[in-house]
Order: structure tokens, then sequence, then C-alpha cells
């Protein structure tokens, strides 16, 4: 299955997948049994009760520092919690300060002293290789452990995600030996040439909804530039990283050169932040904490900071768009992963000509959303990742019928055990509503009406956030018109959410700085330095 393309499985429905051979299809009961066992239509049944027992069992739970898995140093540990019913996954290591300082200087030590820097690029690229291979032969157990711990589909975690981040480490280890610098042409009698060199220690901080491609958008670029690395993990998903890190090490990574410390953000992430030996700090999250972890690297050392950030994404749809694939597709790009994305397309803006037909369509669509247990064949959706994300989703639903939106569907929860939230849309929404400005992060589809191009170029560029767009339209001109005029780091015409391992991702304004993925995310993890040399008597300059 390609790994390149999400969109090209996702935005043909998960259910098709309910046929796959799976062990997890053998959960479910069988393919005709789906429906009535546990997997519903929001509006006709409760949400399911009895959660199905994942096929993976937890192995690691300690901290990851210098090649091996040790406790704490306070010897505490803290919950990690199954969404689905919140009750104890298990009980893992939690890191502090302290914690955080000895996986620098393991870190430190890796790169002063340590092989990794020194060795070819070759052999660098070949460990990630053989890394690659490890993750795709552990490929159910490690999507098992995703599912189990964040709540999203297994079929999303089996044939997607885990298959990208497979395809992200091989495409890296492609990197390592095709960085290189330039000679550099001067003015005078001299040999100019720019080095390409590792920057040293990078701290990465990576969020909870998705684990495990954000760990590779953070290692990947590092380790194929012959950084170290230190890694805290979102408290709330601390297992598959810990899985994952494990292969490296089985590949031949040498101790120390990746470390994986799981605990809280006011502790190990503040201290990571601030740590006087990280070189490089990369943080994926909120824009709020985003803006805490600038200033705390700001105000030790001035290390370098990448953000990914938060969105509030526009997705438009204009007047000659098919309006039965711009339902699926608008559909699609908010409710995917729970409508927890940084880039999902939260404000929906369709054409005031075609604007009532799709709000019909896409309420209807809602209610069709297969909500269940991730691990049965044929969800689309899972619970949210915790009770506080639940609890917040909840309130900006209530914000949005209290602000004079029209409620179409959801608006409430399902069921009684877990995190589960019915797939909510709001018609009639404005511009100045808390959930057309706020980023709620969870399955609220809230749809806009606009007039003309200059309208909707203003009225989505009017957002502290610039993430990314989408646009759907058949007109080549309206989409070159929107492709400019958008001031976000990316825009998918007629798709969404297609992530490529060479796709640089990355938000203007509130949205971050730098960008991830493809070549561009290799200068956030390199130190550029010049090197002139006299020349006597040269031959030609």
């Amino acid at each position: 299955m390609a790994a390149r393309r999400i969109t090209s499985l996702l935005t043909r429905s998960l259910l098709s997948s309910s046929h796959s051979s799976s062990p997890l299809r053998l959960l479910a009961g069988g393919g005709n049994s789906i429906l009535a066992g546990g997997i519903h239509r929001f509006s006709t049944a409760a949400a399911v009760e009895e959660a199905i027992k994942p096929p993976v069992s937890v192995e690691h739970t300690q901290l990851l520092i210098n090649g091996h898995f040790v406790d704490s140093a306070s010897g505490k540990t803290f919950q990690t919690i199954d969404p689905r019913t919140g009750e104890v996954i298990a009980n893992v290591a939690e890191g502090d300060a302290e914690d955080i300082d000895r996986a620098v200087c393991a870190a430190r030590k890796a790169f002063d002293e340590g092989p990794w820097p020194r060795m070819t690029a070759y052999e660098r690229s070949k460990i990630l290789l053989r890394t690659a291979d490890l993750i795709e032969k552990h490929n159910d157990e490690i999507a098992a452990l995703e599912t189990w711990d964040n709540g999203k589909p297994y079929i999303q975690s089996a044939k997607i995600e885990v298959p990208m981040l497979v395809r992200l480490i091989r495409y890296y280890a492609g990197w390592a030996d095709k960085i290189h610098g330039m000679t550099v042409p001067a003015d005078g009698p001299y040999h100019v040439q720019t080095l390409h060199e590792p920057i040293g220690v990078a701290g990465q901080i990576i969020p909870w909804n998705f684990p495990l491609l954000m760990f590779a958008w953070k290692v990947g670029p590092a380790l194929a530039c012959g950084n170290t690395v230190v890694m805290k993990t979102a408290e709330q998903t601390p297992l598959s990283a810990l899985y994952v890190a494990k292969l490296f090490h089985e590949a031949g990574l040498p101790p120390g050169v990746l470390n994986v410390v799981s605990g809280f953000g006011p502790t190990a992430g503040a201290a990571l932040s601030s740590h006087m030996d990280v070189d490089k700090l990369a943080f994926t999250g909120s824009t709020a904490t985003g803006k805490v972890v600038l200033e705390l690297a700001t105000r030790s050392n001035l290390k370098p900071v990448t953000l990914e950030l938060g969105g509030k994404s526009p997705f438009i749809v204009c007047e000659d768009a098919d309006v039965d694939k711009a339902v699926e597709l608008a559909h699609f790009a908010l409710f995917f992963n729970q409508g927890q994305c940084c880039c999902a397309g939260s404000r929906t803006y369709v054409h005031e000509s075609v604007y009532d037909e799709f709000v019909e369509k896409a309420k209807a669509r809602a209610l069709k959303r297969a909500v269940g247990d991730p691990f049965l064949a044929g969800t689309e959706q899972g619970p949210q990742i915790d009770s506080e994300q639940f609890e917040k989703i909840l309130k900006y639903i209530r914000l949005g019928v209290e602000g004079g939106a029209t409620l179409e569907a959801g608006g409430d929860r399902l069921g009684t055990k877990g995190y589960y939230i019915k797939p909510t849309v709001f018609s009639n929404v404005k511009d100045n509503m808390l959930i057309a400005k706020d980023e709620i992060f969870g399955p609220v589809q809230s749809i806009l009406k606009f007039s003309d191009l200059d309208d909707v170029v203003r009225r989505a560029n009017a957002s502290r956030y610039g993430l990314a767009a989408g646009v759907f339209t058949q007109n080549i001109d309206t989409a070159n018109t929107l492709t400019r005029a958008l001031r976000v780091g990316t825009v998918w015409i007629n798709c969404f959410d297609t992530f490529d391992a060479a796709i640089p991702f990355g938000g203007y304004k509130m949205s971050g700085q730098g960008r991830e993925k493809g070549e561009y995310s290799l200068k956030n993890y390199l130190q550029v330095k010049a090197v002139v040399t006299p020349l006597t008597n040269p031959a030609w300059l």
C-alpha cells in the first residue's frame, strides 16, 4: 500500500476497509455483524460500551537514555489512558528536569565523542534503512499501540501512518549522503568553500495527535544530518515512540544518539527548551505553548527553534464546484483524525449559490459517519484523546449554539464511556464567532457563506493563523488566484491532507516558523561554515 498519498486512501471512505483480512476484522466479528455490533451511525445507537482488547502488549514504559531503558530519577510514573474507556493502559516513567539533563548529557557525549557524526554518511544511511525495515516488520504491533494510546482508527494507523513513518525514514536515509556544501567564487585569489555541518544536540517536543508521524518529521532529518536527539513525547501518547526508538537501536544506532523522555510540558518540556547544552529545538503543538517554548529557548542560549503550531484552515468551495465531491472532501478535511489535526479545514467557506445544497448534504454525511471503537473494522471516527480535549470541544459546541450558529447535526457526547463526540455541523456561522476563530481541534464543522473571491480571500486571511487552506474549483484561473492570495504555508487544490515525505510543511503568521519534511527540513539541523584559503598564483579564479 502506498504511503506517500494519504488522501488517495482517506478521501475514499475508510469503511471500505471492513473487507480487509486484518486480525482486527476478526475481532470485530465479521463483515456483516459490524454495524450491529458496535460501529454505528451516531443518531441511532449508543456508543460501544465494551472495548475490544488490543492485540498488543505494552513492553516499554521506561525512559530511553543512552541506549538503555531506565526509570526516572525520581522514580515517579504517570498513567497513560485509553481514550475509549478512560481506563489506565500503563504506568509510564515520568521524566523531569534531572532526566532531561541525563539525556542531554548522553546526547552531548554521543555527538562530541561518539561515532555517529564521524561515521560516513553512507553508514548512517544504512542504519536508517535497517530501522525502516524493522518498523515495517512490526507494522501491526506499532499500529495497535498507536490506536490504543491515541484513539484513532486502527486502519488509519496500520495502513497509512506506520507506512508513512517507514517512508519518511527511508526518505531521510536517502538524503544522508547527499548533504554537501558549495565552492563559492570570490573577488580575489581565494578558494572559498562552505561546509554543512550537523548542528549538535537537537531537542524535540512532539504532540499527541500524530505521535508516529511527528516522531519521523523530527528524528528523520536530525539523524540524517548527523545530529543527536533528545525527544520529549506527549504525556497523552508516550508508548509508540518508545517502541520505535528501540528499533533504531536494534538497527545499530549508537547509544546516546536518540534519547526519549516521557513527561509533562511544565517540567520535562521546559527543561529541554531552556537547557544550555541543547543546540537546536523543534516543537509541534499549540500556539500558546509554542510561545513559551520560544521564550525559554531565547532566554537560555538563544538556540534556534522550529515551530509547527496551530491552525484554522479555510476550505473554500467555489460556485462551479461539484457539490457532492466538495461535501465529501470538506468532510474529510475536517473530521479526519477526529478533527484533531492542526491543518484541519475548520472554516468551510461555501459560495452563496450552492450554500443551501452544501449544508444539507454536509449534514447528511455527518449523520452517516461511522463512530465507534477504533479497533473495529469500518470505524471512521474514534474517541477524542482525553477528558480535557473532550470537555474543550463540548464547550465550543455550546458557544456555537449560544453565539447564534445553527446546529445541523451532532452537538453532544456519544455514549456514556470514553471520549466520543458526535460529528457536529454548524451552518450560518459568522466570522466573529469563536467557533470560526479559535482552533477547536475536534469534530466540529463550521460552514460559512461567501459571495465572491475578494470576499473570501479577505475573510480567509483575517485569521491569526496561516497553516493551510483547501480550494475546490474546476476553474484553473480561480485556483491560481486563490493559491497566490491565501497567506498560508500549504494550499491544496481539489484535494486535502495530501502529505508526502518530500513536500515541505509549515505555516505563516502564528502557525509557526520554519518548515518540516522535504529538503527544506534539513536546513533546520545544519550549520553553514565558510572556509577561506588564499591562493598563490592561481591558474584561474
